[in-house]
């Protein structure tokens, strides 16, 4: 057992928890991520093992860079492709999605999507509605720092987003459907960076050799000093 950090590549169709359970095995049975991904998504997780799970809220605080692709037409209850189509319409033309981006780019109030894990009196959210529940999640604000158009292939939006922390890209997805008069859900999302920290850079989270030997512990303890220094944190 050992104190570490380390950059993780998870894979799509895995849970963040059972991504880590492999890190617990083989760095430190201590161990926490900052920032969950949905099942469906894929990209970094940064794992923080030992003493240094401490360091978890500096983490958290840092901006994330998505890319996302969109389907327009189409709603689901869970918005990704996981969930149910609750929702359909026509899939706009690429010039009103590019006027609704500028439009949904800076600081704007989100509502969470109601799967998601926040509490609400006690319980999560997802499980509540999962119940049968009616759950009302109250906006917040956020910042959508950066928004670049990809492709479009309609009905399918390729876009890259920097985003502030407690963002939800599923929820950006229903939203920019409305602005654009349609609806939208997201169906591929990949986490590439955060803050300074690139998924390029990561271990691929069933390289068991790799994890076994990786030392990346103080390179990152420079790199976040000088990111809290340069963003006041």
């Amino acid at each position: 057992m050992r104190d570490a950090i380390v950059l993780i590549n998870k894979k799509s169709g895995i849970t963040s928890f059972s991504c880590l359970g492999r890190i617990k095995h083989t760095i430190n049975k201590k161990t926490g991520h900052c920032g969950t991904l949905d099942k469906f998504a894929s990209g970094l997780i940064i794992a923080l093992c030992g003493k240094y799970t401490k360091l978890n809220d500096h983490f958290m605080g840092m901006d994330k860079t998505y890319t996302a692709v969109l389907e327009f037409g189409k709603e689901t209850d869970t918005l990704d492709p996981e969930g149910e189509v609750i929702k359909t319409a026509q899939a706009p033309e690429l010039e009103v999605i590019e006027e609704a981006v500028k439009r949904l780019t800076g600081p704007v109030i989100q509502v969470p999507p109601v799967y998601s894990a926040l509490h609400v009196n006690g319980k999560r959210s997802y499980q509540l509605v999962r119940e049968g529940k009616e759950v009302k999640l109250e906006g917040r604000p956020v910042v959508i720092r950066k928004a670049q158009i990809i492709s479009y292939e309609k009905p399918f939006l390729t876009i890259s987003l920097e985003v502030s922390k407690g963002t939800y890209v599923r929820s950006y997805a229903r939203d920019l459907g409305e602005l654009c008069n349609s609806c939208a859900y997201v169906t591929e999302l990949r986490r590439d960076a955060i803050g300074p920290f690139k998924l390029s850079e990561a271990v691929d989270f069933d390289d068991i050799e790799s994890l076994q030997n990786v030392d990346m512990t103080n390179d990152i303890l420079q790199r976040l000093d000088k990111y809290r220094q340069e963003n006041g944190n």
